[in-house]
């Protein structure tokens, strides 16, 4: 695939999440569409949106519940494009979604492949593809970016570094909708620093390409380690999420 085509196909996926039209990522002006459960989302995806706001740098989509449309469409529209996503002006959105039961919950950039940049990247322990079937004694908090417990049909494939027989560092990726797989990476405290994560990724994402499908890949802002992994692997910034949930779950996440 170019560069070109897995844009093409993470924007249409954006699109089926959202309820939106690939061409509304490409305006100039903000979009406010209407939420709604969709076939084909990602699967992890909790539908419909209270307030769900994406953007590739051109505009802002809004996919919202009826009852939050005045509010996003009024946050999008007074700001510009590259400050919404950022205070002070988030919360302006973040009041205004309290008097609703809502609180903005969930901020992340995401990364796709650079097709010019990814290579296979040299890595100081030995490396093994693992398939679904190997992942089955893995479900362990270690590897909890990697692999996710509570969707296990969904892991699909995996790359792990081993020191002898001990595994050090996974790789692993979700078939989170028909044509993006998802990339999450682990690597043991005592093996940091060695360009293992680096490896894993590249290799996994080359992997996931040569079977057809887009990787991508999900950072916040503030973890530096794994947007610098990113980079490194040869991933790079596409489109940037905010999703609102309840007060509830929110304040239920910050309890632990």
């Amino acid at each position: 695939m170019t560069n070109q085509e897995i844009l093409k196909i993470a924007v249409e996926q954006s699109a089926i999440d959202l309820c939106a039209e690939p061409a509304d990522f490409e305006k100039s002006e903000n979009v406010v569409v209407t939420s709604r459960k969709s076939d084909g989302a990602r699967r992890y995806l909790k539908l419909p949106f209270s307030c769900q706001l994406v953007s590739y740098g051109n505009n802002v989509v809004a996919s919202v519940s009826p009852e939050f449309r005045e509010i996003a469409e009024t946050y999008i529209n007074k700001y510009p494009v590259e400050h919404l996503f950022e205070t002070p002006h988030l919360h302006v959105l973040n009041e205004a979604l309290m008097e609703k039961g809502q609180k903005i919950c969930f901020m992340a950039e995401y990364f796709l492949p650079d097709v010019n940049a990814l290579r296979a990247l040299d890595c100081p322990y030995g490396m093994r593809l693992l398939m679904q079937t190997d992942f089955a004694e893995l479900y362990q908090p270690e590897w909890s970016n990697a692999l996710c417990k509570d969707r296990k049909d969904l892991d699909v494939l995996g790359v792990g570094a081993y020191d002898g027989d001990k595994l050090v560092g996974l790789a692993g990726c979700s078939s989170d909708c028909e044509q993006m797989w998802q990339i999450g990476i682990d690597v043991l405290p005592e093996y940091r620093r060695q360009g293992i994560a680096a490896a894993l990724t590249a290799r996994l994402a080359i992997e996931v390409l040569n079977r057809g499908k887009v990787p991508f890949y999900c950072a916040a802002w503030c973890n530096v380690k794994s947007v610098r992994n990113a980079i490194k692997s040869g991933l790079r910034p596409a489109w940037v999420e905010m999703t609102a949930k309840s007060c509830e779950t929110v304040e239920k996440m910050n309890k632990g």
